[in-house]
């Protein structure tokens, strides 16, 4: 009897989202201060293998540093102990670069070495394991192979794993990305560059291969991870550090097994990440990217995917983590998974290195509410704004008047709303202020961001130190302007904030101070996690200003001093702090 099947045979179905996360190292801990710089291989047979630097004396880049490592042999479900695969001895060991050569088996660790106290005396350095990482050779040093003489002032393997070409003439070639500087450093105008590292023997000689020196600042190339493309070519990927072409990362392509760029590095301005190392992966035909997605502060760790070998990528992909994170490298464990591991804390990222273990169901699941974005403001009585943009002030603590503050909790929260972006232009701040305290520091104004390095804007009295402070952090720096005294005289005084013309200006009723002040934008990364305007309070609840501030005003131009009782135009807040209106 024939069987009968009723309706088409089912679809199997797609795989579930699957995404487990566990902490590798923390700070702290094993006698360490702190772990940074993670690095992760498989080996032949499935042993993950995840290095790191272990800081014994602080969180710097300099001084006794061991290169450290624990193992997994089931897929990073669970980790053996740590491992000191290289110890300091007061130096620096670290830059992990890691290839499995899967010819033999072998695993090939290139790092750098410095003195204890000095960074810019650094050499490469080799080593090997024929156990799956349980035990490894003696490092040797790679110096006269792969550094060149103009070299002088900085070297530095990876971070993160290298890689073993599959396809083409080249086959079975080992390619490890480094950069360098020469002549006192970028800083002092001197080379620098990336360049990748080759061995055609399994580790045992190197050569130096494709190099992209520079003394322009348009693009500034510096850690770099490399990925094989389908066709064999090396596409590689790499922190732009402080270059004037638009973008945070930068890439170059070899089509001849890394002997040489077919063109120099260039920005990719669509590719928004902080001036961070990252990692890129091939998983069959697509690169994943794993890099902080917050255009200027070290936050937001995200996977994202290019679909055309590294031309576009996706805006923000899939974020892993919305707080501070920094550098990370990645893995294929098989199986349509992928391993990543990466720095992470709470206030800081290098708080830990975590393991993050996914699939790419999770990859292609949405992102959920940044928990640090702006939330509707609770309910609560409010102090009007007068700018025509509606952006009313709520009124906190136990005020009985907008313009008295107790210094314990009263301020006035302004939420986030469109017209308080000021962006990369000029602007005014203004506010009267009247107080007389001696010590503490006490904020007038706070906007955007607190900390980790995002931009924001604030001004605050400073009496203990006596003096008034203005400071803005943008995407291209910061600066601090000061007043000469602290004008705590129980009087009215106008306090004015300024960019304007490339300058920075901190004005108390006529009296004023200048610095010259970076460019860039005051909100970059709004996308994110970015607050509005407090009025007498920093934006985390510290600092609250005792005493009376009025006629609080923002502009988006320059407004002088002499302007500032009729302008009009450009006005983005005025609250006047004349009134308190009922809860709404």
């Amino acid at each position: 009897m024939a069987c009968t099947t009723f309706g088409a045979a089912a679809e199997a179905s797609p795989p579930a989202p699957e995404f487990s996360e566990q902490v590798l190292f923390a700070q702290h801990t094993e006698g360490y201060f702190c772990f940074r710089i993670p690095a992760v291989v498989k080996a032949l047979d499935g042993t993950l293998l995840a290095f790191a630097e272990g800081r014994r004396n602080s969180c710097g880049d300099a001084g006794d540093i061991d290169l450290v490592l624990r193992r997994s042999a089931d897929g990073g479900r669970t980790w053996g102990p740590l491992q000191v695969v290289l110890p300091g001895n007061g130096d620096t060991r670290g830059n992990p670069a890691p290839v499995v050569d899967r010819r033999t088996g072998r695993i090939v660790l290139m790092t750098t070495w410095n003195p204890g106290d000095d960074d810019t005396i650094r050499h490469p350095f080799v080593q090997y394991s024929d156990d799956d990482g349980a035990t490894w050779s003696a490092a040797r040093d790679l110096t006269g192979q792969l550094v060149k003489p103009e070299w002088n002032s900085w070297y530095a393997t990876g971070p993160g794993h290298a890689i073993q070409l599959r396809h083409g003439p080249h086959a079975g070639r080992l390619i490890v990305p480094a950069n360098h500087e020469g002549g006192g450093g970028a800083a002092e105008g001197g080379p620098q560059g990336v360049h990748l590292d080759y061995s055609d023997d399994g580790g045992a000689t190197w050569k130096i291969g494709a190099d992209d020196t520079r003394t322009t600042d348009d693009v500034t190339p510096n850690e770099s991870t490399a990925a094989e493309l389908p066709d064999g070519r090396i596409y590689v990927n790499a922190r732009d550090n402080s270059g004037t072409d638009p973008g945070n990362r930068s890439a170059a392509v070899s089509s001849d097994g890394g002997a040489t760029f077919d063109a120099p590095f260039r920005t990719l301005p669509k590719l928004d990440a902080p001036r961070v190392e990252g990692s890129v992966l091939a998983v069959g035909r697509k690169l994943l990217l794993s890099v902080p997605a917050h255009p200027v502060t070290r936050e937001v760790m995200a996977v994202r995917s290019s679909s055309d070998q590294g031309r576009n990528w996706q805006q923000t992909g899939k974020v892993v983590y919305w707080g501070p994170s920094a550098y990370s490298d990645m893995t294929d464990l098989g199986g349509g998974r992928i391993g990543l591991m990466y720095e992470a804390g709470q206030t800081s990222p290098y708080e830990s290195i975590r393991f993050a273990a996914f699939n790419q169901a999770y990859l292609d699941t949405p992102n959920g509410t940044p928990p640090g974005l702006p939330k509707p403001p609770q309910p609560g009585p409010t102090t009007p704004d007068r700018s025509g943009h509606r952006n009313d002030g709520y009124v906190r603590g136990a005020m009985s008047s907008p313009s008295e503050f107790d210094g314990v909790d009263d301020h006035v929260q302004v939420p986030w709303n469109r017209s308080l972006d000021l962006g990369d232009g000029d602007f005014t701040w203004a506010a009267r202020i009247r107080y007389g305290d001696t010590t503490g520091t006490r904020t007038i104004l706070w906007a955007y961001r607190v900390g980790s390095g995002a931009p924001e804007i604030w001004l605050r009295a400073e009496p203990a130190s006596h003096r008034i402070r203005g400071f803005i952090q943008t995407d291209l720096g910061q600066v601090a302007v000061d007043t000469a005294q602290a004008y705590n005289d129980g009087q009215w005084h106008e306090v004015v904030l300024r960019r304007s013309g490339g300058r920075l200006t901190l004005s108390v009723d006529g009296q004023a101070a200048s610095v010259a002040a970076p460019g860039g934008s005051v909100t970059e990364g709004k996308q994110f996690t970015i607050d509005g305007i407090d009025v007498g309070q920093r934006l985390d609840g510290a600092q609250h200003f005792h005493g009376s501030i009025s006629d609080v005003r923002v502009y988006d131009r320059a407004v002088p001093d002499a302007g500032l009782a009729a302008a009009r135009g450009g006005l983005r807040l005025w609250l006047p702090l004349d009134r308190i209106d009922p809860q709404r």
